[in-house]
């Protein structure tokens, strides 16, 4: 797994997992410890410290639901909710036509959509450099900017808000990387 596999797959598991979640354990572990700064490939050391010092999942629990859970949530992390964000049949349909497996659940949600970029980048095919760029161009990069700015307004921890400051840096990083390759 290579340094954009691991951001993708790490931000979209805290997206996409309650903090509680027992597979998010040793994430949280390597947050707590410090140890997470000695893996991630960014210069991001100053936000990784304020998530490290604000990350205890029970506390964050309740602001997790607040922002994401449920119809009454304060941020939707469904792209389909955004405006120029995909529509969650458009984007099942792109990851089926490269092979990715997926569940029931919405493939239009900021986690998945994450998850998916890691997907794409350990198949390391040919085309999948030209994937991982429709996956930035067209279903990420139109909304996330706003789905974190409103994070940014709307969390009651710091570990959120320093979280949507890390994903909006590591994002446009990584869609750099892409125009690099291509």
């Amino acid at each position: 797994m290579n340094e954009f596999s691991i951001i993708c797959r790490i931000l979209g598991s805290l997206y996409n997992r309650q903090p509680q979640d027992p597979l998010l354990v040793p994430l949280f572990t390597l947050l707590r410890e410090g140890k997470l700064q000695q893996h991630w490939p960014l210069e991001q050391d100053e936000l990784l410290t304020r998530l490290q010092q604000h990350s205890d999942p029970q506390t964050l629990a309740a602001d997790y639901n607040a922002l994401f859970v449920g119809s009454e949530c304060k941020v939707s992390p469904y792209g389909s909710q955004w405006e120029n964000g995909p529509q969650e049949a458009e984007v099942r349909s792109f990851l089926q036509q490269r092979g990715m497996p997926l569940s029931d659940a919405p493939a239009d949600h900021i986690g998945a959509l994450l998850l998916a970029a890691s997907w794409l980048e350990d198949q390391s095919q040919e085309d999948e450099i030209q994937a991982q760029i429709a996956l930035f161009d067209d279903y990420l990069m139109p909304w996330c900017g706003a789905f974190l700015g409103k994070v940014e307004a709307h969390a009651s921890t710091p570990f959120y808000r320093t979280l949507a400051a890390i994903s909006r840096e590591a994002i446009q990083a990584m869609r750099d990387e892409l125009a690099e390759v291509k």
